[in-house]
């Protein structure tokens, strides 16, 4: 069998995709009851509260920081952005104008493109309200519409099931469960169970989303 060279190929294969300069470029992403903007520094006392409320540092199955090492993690989260591997956003609840969590783009693939949203928490305020969903819808959108996403990915902890139902409920599948994945801050070894969402499914997937933020609660 004789192979034939493809003159130009490769050049086309790295051309595939999205600069990782795009992805991760500043923008604010506004909805109805949320707005997510840059992170700053400027609302760490904001932050501080919001996991002083539902004490989340003490959630065993999540990485929520303790209220002292707030401005560290925001200094991680900006360091990862510096490096092209982060978007972080500050959640902000539109009806008080306070921040209320943190989200991200995270282990961001430019080429195919893809990305995680991840590294999310939110107040015990804003938990079981449509802040989560317009939050993830406005995310979704961005990365499906603007930057061509093929997947986004959702990770959790295996035993954190409120995590796991809200990621089932947005419409994301299980993909898997990868065994012995990570160890926790309190030691212990975690799963995590792996979702996804792709851009076939999108319009369905935001046709479910805009139904669920728009039906009576």
């Amino acid at each position: 069998m004789e192979l034939i060279p493809c003159i130009g190929c490769l050049d086309e294969i790295e051309n595939i995709g999205v600069s990782m300069k795009k992805i991760t470029e500043w923008v604010i992403l506004s909805g109805k009851f949320v707005t997510l903007v840059p992170l700053e520094y400027n609302r760490h006392d904001e932050f501080v509260r919001a996991i002083e409320e539902g004490q989340l540092h003490q959630l065993w199955y999540t990485n929520i920081p303790e209220p002292a090492n707030v401005k560290a993690d925001i200094e991680r989260r900006l360091a990862l952005h510096e490096q092209g591997s982060m978007l972080p956003f500050t959640v902000i609840d539109n009806q008080t104008g306070v921040a209320v969590g943190m989200t991200t783009y995270m282990n961001i693939d430019a080429k195919t493109p893809r990305l995680e949203i991840g590294s999310t928490w939110y107040a015990r305020s804003a938990q079981r309200t449509p802040i989560n969903t317009e939050a993830k819808y406005l995310l979704l959108e961005y990365a499906f519409e603007q930057l061509g996403g093929v997947a986004v990915e959702f990770r959790t902890h295996f035993l954190n099931h409120q995590s796991r139902r809200a990621i089932e409920r947005l419409g994301a599948k299980l993909d898997g469960i990868l065994r012995s994945h990570l160890r926790a801050k309190d030691g212990s070894i975690r799963d995590t169970c792996v979702y996804s969402m792709l851009a076939s499914e999108w319009p369905a997937i935001k046709t479910h989303l805009l139904w669920l933020m728009a039906k009576p609660r």
